[in-house]
This record gives C-alpha cells, structure tokens and sequence, in this order.
C-alpha cells in the first residue's frame, strides 16, 4: 500500500493529465454506442417468440405489425395513394389494408360491411404498418410528415417517442440532480468548492464507463439511463471518504503528500468494503435469464470499479494539483453535527421493532398479490401528440393488438381449420390468413406474388391476427395460451406466435425465475461479505434483516394502494436497494462495535448515532434525490417506476438503519458479543475487577 500511494502523490500531474486525455478518449467511443430500446430482444434465444420472430425475419420481408396509422376524411382513392406513399418511407416493410383482404374493385356497399368497416369507415382509413426496429424514429417522423394530422400509435410510435426524449432526459435529470448534489455537499461540507472536487473524480468515472460500453456493441436505455445517474449516488461517498480523511490527516502534519497517503490509508478499508458490497449487489443481476440484467449488472459493477480507482488514483492526485482551491474557499459548517441525536432517537427504537414486526409478514403476503406489467409504459408516458391519436384512433375504431402465427406450409386444410377456432375467441376481433381472406379453394399460383408473399414463405404459413385486448394483462395471455393450445392440437411444437403480447408473456415466464435467482445470489454474496467484514455469525443477518424489511415494505406497497407495478423495476431495486444501502447498516454497525468496547450498549448506541447520522442522512438524500429525479423526468414507465422505487426505499432504508437496527443490536447485545471474533465488549463486572 506505501509504494502505491507513494507512486500517486509523487506523479499526481502526471496521473491527472492521463486521466483526462483516457476521459476524452472514453467521451468519444461513448458517443458511439448505439442505444437499444426494444426490451424483447433480451429474452433467452429459446424463448418462443424469440425463435419465432428469427424465423420469420428469415422467411418473410416483414415482421409483425407494430403502428396503426388513420387518416380522416378521404376517399377510396386517396386511401390508396396514402397506403403507396406510407409503403416507400424507408423502414416500413409492410402496410396492410382493405385492398388486402378484398377485391375494391367490386363497390363497398355489396362487400361484408363489418370486413370493410375494420378498415375503412366513415371517411377514416387505417392501416396496420410494419416499421423496421432500426429505423423507427426516422420512419415514424416520415410518416408524421405524410398524414399530417393523421393519426399513429401502436409499439413503434411509443419506441419512436423514447428515442426521441431519450437523451435530453438523461441530460435534463443530471441538470435537475447536480445543483441538488452541489447545495447538499455544501451544506455538509467545509468548502464551497470540494463538492466540485467530489463530482468531477466520480464524473471521470462516469465517463470511463459510458465509453468502455464500446464493448457490448450497443446498450439498452434502461442501463444508458440508470447505470451513470445510480454510479453518481452510489459512488460520490467514496469521494467524501477520501477527502474528509485528507482534511483530518492535515491537522496532524503540514506536508500535503504525506497527509493525502495517510488519507489513502486510511479511507482505503472503507471505501472498499463499501465498493464491495454494492458490486456484489449489482453483480446478482448478472444472473438474470433475461439477458438486459446482466448488461445492467455488468454496466453498473464496471461503474463502481471505475469510480473507486478514480476516487484511490485520480482524485488525490488532482487534489494535491489544485489543493489551494479548497483552501481558499473553505467555510464554516452549515448542517448540524446532529451529535445528541441518539438521544431523540433511543425512545423510538423499540416500538421501530414491534412496527416492523407487525408489517413485514403482510408485506410479503401483499408481494405475492401484486399486479405485474412487463411492458416498457403505458399512454401516461407518451408524448401529447400519442396520447391524442391514440384517443382519436379509439373513438372510430376499436382497440386492436397484432400477433403472427406461423405453421408449416402445404396443409390448407388444417390452415382453415387454426383460423376459424382463433376467431372463435371473444378477444379475436380478425384473422388473417389465405384461407379465411382469399379462401382455400383458390390455387395460391393463380395471385400476384406480392400477395403471395404476405401469406407464403417457401416453408411457413403466416396467420395474423388482431386481438382487441392490451399489449399484456390476464385477457392478453389467456389470449396467447389460447392459440398456443390451438396451434398445438393441429401441428404440435412447429407453430410459432410472434407479437408485443406473446414477447410480454415469455417475459413474464422469464423474470418469475429470474427474481428467485437473483435475490438469492445477492444476498448470499452480501452475507458472505459482511461475514468477513465483521467476523459475526449474528451481525450479517441482522444487517440483511434490517435493508430486506425496508425492500420488502418497499416492494409492497403499490398492493395497499392499487397500482401495478412494472416487474424489471420490481426485479432491479431488490439488488439495487440491498447493494446500495447495506453500506449505511455497515457504517452504523461498525461505529457501534468500536464504542462497544468502550462503553456500555445504550451509551454506545447514542454516541455512534450522533457520529454516525449526518453521513448515513447525505448518502441516503443524494440516493434518493437520484431516484426522485429519475422518476420525474422519465418518459420511461421503467426507468420511472425504478426512480420511484428508489427514492422511496432509500428512504425507508435509511430510517430503518437509525430506528430498527440500533433497537436489534440493543435487544441481541448478548448473542452479538458472543457471537463475534474478539468482539470484547466493555462490561462494567470486568472493568470493576482488581
């Protein structure tokens, strides 16, 4: 450890320097990590709709309708150049509509009316349109540019609006959250630039891990939103550690290089036990079938390893360069030393238990109730204009969700035969498909190849179907049970059924097992590190008791309040809240065994409450500010719902951390001190003793 800090305090201009040129180079290759919004992509490989959407990207030109686009006030005619002129914007693989499933040419009035009326009603034409993933924001303005004010919604327009907000959100929360960092550090600070010092070691870092994610060929928004504002809340503590120990190694010697190495000394063990377990939380992620977890996982551990060598090499580095900054600006302290707050809080600790006691059982009782999505949001979040067409859409046609069956070709019969039994579902308002739209006694020789093509590939038959149910819920996947069941009876495991509810339905299978795996694996990896932190056998499951009831009343609460809960969000703040707020049970825990062995157990608890609460109150303000502000600014029903989440149960962590902990270690003192390596706690019988 003496050479490495020696090597950092005597090149710190060096170091500084690389840092940035390596920063600038990081900025760069991070501008070129194209950002991946479809979360279905995610899903294992063998995931059924997974294999279906592979096959049918091979066997057809188009994929499965994801935009329904109307226009109002036009003729047959003008209908049709729409149609022509929606099918040539670059990206569109695939418009359907009446000119599809009937022959125009014979006059309207003699054709079915309510065949007709799906597609073309009272002056509005709509039209089921196929946008390529690449190209949905670009295809999606086009088209905006050709209905003028036509009317689109569906899974591309919605992905489209995200792209297109998904930056300036990213700014706009840092933009909101940095002033509110600054104003906090200040507060709890002694200088009004050294929260600037604070920010600009774990910015670095930031932008070491944005650009390294060159790596993974492209990121998901959820992890291109989250993972640099989490790193930020999570991180910034390191930074502090570092520079509080630097200040107090100044009081004892003058020579700034010899303060900052016993700084780096002594800060060392804290900020790496604290590092470790919030790595060994995110890592959990990486065991997620559903592969988005593990980019997350590894994008946030990559952002906590990045920011602890920034904050061990670049941070005291820079700070010997530009010391006299600090110095200069130094102030007297704004916040409350808090040091009699054990005192206001003794009182409260025992019923904090019985409180606990009583809610966590029901809690976990109401987790297992609570109404799931799985999509990425709903109309709350989209912009004015979605919102507005989706209502006028609605109010000339019904609510309409697609899905394509494949079935081998060559059995028209069985074709008929799956189609019919479909539409018999109350939820099946169409199918579409040779039999039911040309019929089965037509040879499939005797059509232009352009129609051909929309029912044939040379090995599969394509059934669309449109579904009047949402994207997901109990009707939409009873719906996709349904024709799973139907296809299996006619062609066993060989069809396949691609589409948002049947992609939302393998999700749902997927992240059932992911949320066993993930939790488990996260907490025993915590265990094990507070079992080599604190040399108990009693102590790490009281810290874990102590964060898992504040997730567990976390998780819990949308059921006492009615409202469903995204699962990815739902998935994510386990590991997230129990990587991120252990530190604070840690930091409480290992204050109180120092006293311990001072002082008795009540005196003990108020004096580590005193010393310990203003650093747990800032970690935990500047966690759940990231979280606050992530739920205000994104469109995002994820990432908002996450926001939320983490706002909240930072929240509850950190009183659970200053009420029921120190209740648990007053009520277990005994078995503690028994139970832990050497723990010599103070006695007064010993003490007495000649």
């Amino acid at each position: 450890m003496d050479r490495f800090t020696h090597l950092v305090t005597e090149h710190a201009k060096v170091i500084v320097v690389i840092t940035f040129i390596l920063a600038a180079l990081c900025g760069f290759l991070a501008t070129l990590v194209p950002v991946n919004y479809d979360l279905t992509s995610y899903l294992p490989k063998e995931s059924p709709s997974t294999v279906a959407i592979n096959v049918m990207e091979g066997e057809f030109d188009s994929s499965v309708p994801n935009a329904r686009v109307m226009v109002d006030d036009v003729s047959l005619d003008q209908a049709l150049e729409y149609k022509r002129l929606i099918a040539d914007v670059e990206g569109v693989s695939s418009v359907v509509w009446l000119d599809d499933v009937t022959d125009i040419t014979i006059p309207l009035g003699a054709q079915d009316a309510a065949l007709v009326d799906e597609y073309f009603k009272d002056g509005h034409a709509i039209y089921s349109v196929t946008i390529e993933g690449d190209h949905v924001a670009d295809a999606t303005r086009a088209i905006y540019d050709i209905i003028g004010n036509g009317h689109a919604i569906g899974e591309a327009i919605t992905t489209a609006d995200t792209q297109n907000m998904a930056v300036s959100e990213v700014l706009n929360a840092f933009a909101i959250l940095i002033p509110l960092i600054i104003l906090l550090l200040v507060l709890s600070t002694s200088s009004w630039l050294e929260p600037l010092f604070f920010l600009l070691a774990i910015g670095v870092s930031i932008v070491f891990n944005m650009g390294t994610n060159v790596v993974f060929g492209e990121l998901s928004n959820i992890a291109f939103t989250i993972a640099p504002i989490l790193q930020l809340a999570v991180s910034l503590d390191y930074a502090i550690f570092l520079l509080h120990a630097f200040q107090r190694a100044r009081e004892a010697t003058s020579d700034l290089r010899t303060a900052m190495r016993q700084a780096m000394k002594e800060s060392f063990s804290a900020i790496a036990a604290s590092a470790a377990t919030t790595i060994f939380g995110f890592a959990a992620l990486g065991f997620m079938k559903f592969s988005i977890g593990a980019e997350l996982g590894i994008t946030l551990v990559k952002g906590i390893v990045f920011s602890f060598l920034c904050v061990m090499i670049f941070l005291p580095a820079f700070t010997l360069v530009a010391h006299n900054l600090i110095d200069k600006t130094h102030h007297r302290a704004l916040m409350p030393s808090f040091a009699s707050v054990g005192k206001f809080l003794s009182p409260i600790r025992i019923p904090a238990i019985a409180i606990v006691a009583v809610l966590v059982v029901p809690c976990m009782l109401a987790q297992q109730h609570m109404a799931f999505t799985y999509s990425m949001g709903s109309s709350d979040d989209m912009t004015n204009r979605t919102v507005a067409d989706e209502a006028a859409i609605e109010e000339v046609y019904a609510q309409q969700t697609p899905l394509v069956l494949l079935v081998p070709r060559g059995d028209m019969g069985r074709e008929a035969q799956l189609s019919t039994a479909i539409e018999e579902n109350p939820f099946v308002d169409s199918v579409l498909s040779y039999p039911m739209s040309v019929g089965a006694e037509i040879p499939v020789e005797f059509l232009d190849k352009d129609v051909q093509d929309q029912f044939y590939s040379e090995n599969y038959a394509r059934i669309v179907i449109y579904a009047n149910t949402e994207n997901e819920g109990t009707d939409a996947f009873g719906l996709v049970e349904y024709i799973h069941e139907q296809a299996a009876d006619l062609y066993g495991d060989e069809a396949l059924l691609a589409g948002e509810p049947a992609s939302l339905y393998d999700m749902r299978e997927v992240t059932l097992e992911d949320s066993r795996v993930t939790n488990t694996v996260a907490v025993l990896a915590i265990l094990a590190v507070l079992f080599l932190t604190f040399r108990s056998l009693l102590l790490p499951f009281v810290l874990i008791a102590t964060i898992e009831s504040a997730i567990i009343i976390n998780l819990s609460i949308p059921y006492f309040t009615g409202d469903s809960l995204n699962y990815l969000g739902y998935l994510v703040i386990n590991t997230v809240q129990l990587g991120a707020t252990v530190d604070y049970a840690i930091l409480f825990t290992d204050t109180y065994l120092k006293k311990r062995r001072l002082m008795p157990c009540k005196q003990a608890l108020a004096q580590t409450a005193g010393e310990t609460f203003k650093s747990i109150l800032v970690s935990a303000s500047i966690l759940a500010l990231a979280g606050f502000v992530l739920w205000i600014t994104s469109s995002n029903g994820i990432i908002s719902i996450l926001g939320h989440l983490l706002f909240r149960g930072t929240l509850l962590s950190f009183l659970l951390v200053v009420t029921f902990l120190p209740g648990v270690l007053r009520l277990l003192d005994k078995p503690i001190g028994k139970t832990t390596w050497h723990s010599r706690f103070y006695s007064i019988h010993e003490k007495s003793k000649p």
